[in-house]
């Protein structure tokens, strides 16, 4: 690889930007490409291929092209989930994720709720959920879950969410409470195609009940929303 190609993408790398590294690999030829479009380096791309690379790093994954002399090489930074709400739930769903390998932040102003002691060796923002999402910037490798039930807290993180390029975002509350939630947004106004955007009520229909079982629900919501897998939506139930 050649020093200024290995130091743009050691800057990708720093500044924790996807990029993916075509290589021709009978001549050598490489050349780095990020989320955003950008491409640097000697080798020449066809539109085609470069749309297949493209695609490669939108889903993380790293192989053959449909012309087997190009290799694309994906380099991802960790996956980020930010967590609404210091409450029973989270304290199963973050220790989970952080074994995945989600980078975990908890979000929540209640200060008697949102403690070190409570959330062990976990980032804590003891802020309005919406000022911590702008401050913390989501981005397509960025999940967010609301899960306090209190609209002074969730709806304002969901709206910064759905301005935002995450590729998941989860609301937790039965359906009755979704519907109300959806309607305070459309308030606030938020068109329907976004709104779709939301998983309420978050998580894969598995019958969950206690926290580790939502939590668990969640994480494999995710992980499909991640991988681009698809999700089928739930069955309308009031819990």
């Amino acid at each position: 690889m050649k020093a200024s190609l290995l130091k743009s993408l050691r800057g990708a790398i720093s500044t924790k930007t996807p990029a993916c590294v075509v290589t021709h690999l009978e001549t050598g030829e490489q050349n780095l490409l990020t989320h955003q479009g950008q491409i640097e380096g000697d080798l020449v791309l066809t539109e085609g291929l470069q749309q297949e690379a493209q695609q490669a790093l939108a889903r993380g994954r790293s192989g053959l092209l449909s012309d087997e002399n190009y290799f694309a090489e994906c380099l991802l930074p960790p996956a980020r989930l930010m967590v609404v709400g210091a409450v029973h739930i989270a304290q199963k769903l973050c220790p989970m994720a952080d074994l995945m390998g989600y980078e975990v932040t908890l979000i929540d102003p209640r200060r008697a709720w949102s403690t070190s002691a409570r959330f062990p060796g976990l980032t804590i923002l003891q802020s309005w959920p919406d000022e911590a999402l702008e401050q913390l910037a989501p981005d397509s490798r960025s999940a967010i879950v609301t899960l306090t039930h209190d609209p002074k807290l969730d709806d304002p993180a969901l709206e910064v969410a759905l301005k935002s390029p995450a590729f998941y975002i989860g609301a937790l509350g039965s359906t009755r409470t979704h519907d109300k939630r959806l309607q305070r947004l459309r308030e606030l106004g938020l068109d329907e195609e976004t709104l779709k955007r939301i998983h309420g009520p978050v998580g894969l229909s598995i019958g969950a009940r206690a926290p580790s079982e939502i939590s668990v629900s969640i994480l494999a919501e995710l992980t499909a929303a991640l991988h681009g897998a698809e999700i089928q939506r739930k069955v309308p139930k009031d819990a």
